[in-house]
């Protein structure tokens, strides 16, 4: 078949002969020669990103908060959005339409028809129901069928501060099914213990909380916010070889007098981005990451009182678009502290 020549070539080097760059599709009326898939044919040091989220036509959250910045980084991706609604739920109404397994699977085969199944990443946040969250399980099998090294970033986005948003069943899902096919979980506080079982009180615990989920599967796991005492941190681990001791850090990062939506979509998403460019160094990536996000969050708070807005009132939507230069090329100022 020739995606299977395509895909012994891509694993080889990430580079096709000039032969592969021609793709024919036929149907019952005529025949027609296809253009190459550039993002395959002429593959970027980067890669190329699946993105299953959520998606809101106004504002920024789900796939609306992670595919321009992982675009800015340089990456293709293609988004499927899982939810289709007029805004976040935080608002006083919304309307839309939620995408069902079927529905998912569906676009997956068409894609898979014309030969276009190929990713270096799987990247997934909210998913609202058990039968969506097996369904993205069948799409990981999948997509590794194709790409045995595919990469999938995980958001286990359960809930938040002890209050749990999506149904009860997910959460053994994603403690039974999703974490041993993740590479890379980031969960906040709330979602590392009740994927864990065990209460998160000290830097220790949320040390011991990577290590579990290590022995569960993922290489690489980002705690991206732990209140200790009133600190917030973020705890970083990876385990580079099984049953080796993980490399640990953390970072102390300074909380800001507001609440925004869409912040942990949009770190997992730089998560993803900077921690392909700097592979071996998660502590690196996740200094980038928190870089970004914290003058995202300065800019959109700025704004916001510019407007006249009482910034504690309500949410705030990020300021996405007007902070890409800090997207691309962040200045690191709060810095990583390993573990011994």
């Amino acid at each position: 078949m020739l995606l299977q020549s395509l895909l012994l070539t891509t694993r080889s080097n990430f580079r096709f002969s000039r032969e592969t760059h021609i793709f024919w599709f036929r149907n019952s009326t005529n025949s027609y020669m296809a253009p190459p898939i550039l993002s395959l044919a002429l593959p970027s040091d980067t890669g190329r990103v699946l993105s299953i989220q959520s998606h809101t036509v106004q504002g920024y959250v789900g796939n609306k908060s992670a595919v321009f910045p992982l675009q800015l980084l340089g990456y293709d991706v293609d988004p499927i959005n899982s939810v289709q609604f007029s805004n976040h739920t935080g608002y006083p109404t919304f309307k839309g339409q939620v995408l069902n397994g079927q529905q998912l699977w569906d676009l997956i085969e068409g894609l898979e028809g014309n030969e276009l199944l190929y990713y270096t990443h799987l990247l997934t946040g909210y998913i609202g129901s058990e039968s969506f969250l097996n369904t993205v399980l069948e799409v990981v099998s999948k997509l590794r069928s194709n790409n045995p090294d595919l990469t999938y970033v995980c958001d286990p986005v359960m809930g938040d501060e002890g209050k749990l948003y999506v149904p009860q069943e997910l959460v053994s899902v994603y403690r039974e099914k999703v974490v041993p096919v993740a590479s890379m979980l980031t969960p906040n506080q709330f979602e590392a213990e009740l994927l864990t079982g065990f209460r998160i009180q000290s830097e220790g615990d949320g040390r011991e909380a990577c290590r579990f989920l290590h022995a569960a599967g993922p290489s690489k796991v980002i705690i991206t916010s732990i209140n200790i005492d009133g600190n917030l941190l973020l705890i970083g681990s990876h385990q580079k070889e099984k049953g080796q001791p993980p490399k640990q850090f953390k970072i102390a990062i300074p909380k800001i007098p507001a609440y925004f939506t869409g912040t942990g979509d949009l770190m997992t998403a730089l998560l993803l981005g900077l921690s392909n460019k700097y592979q071996d160094n998660l502590e690196i990536a996740a200094e980038l990451a928190v870089s970004s996000l914290q003058a995202v969050l300065h800019r959109t708070l700025s704004d916001y009182k510019s407007a006249g807005h009482d910034s504690q009132s309500t949410s705030l939507e990020i300021r996405l678009i007007q902070s890409q230069d800090d997207i691309r090329n962040p200045q690191v100022k709060l810095k990583s502290e390993m573990y011994s």
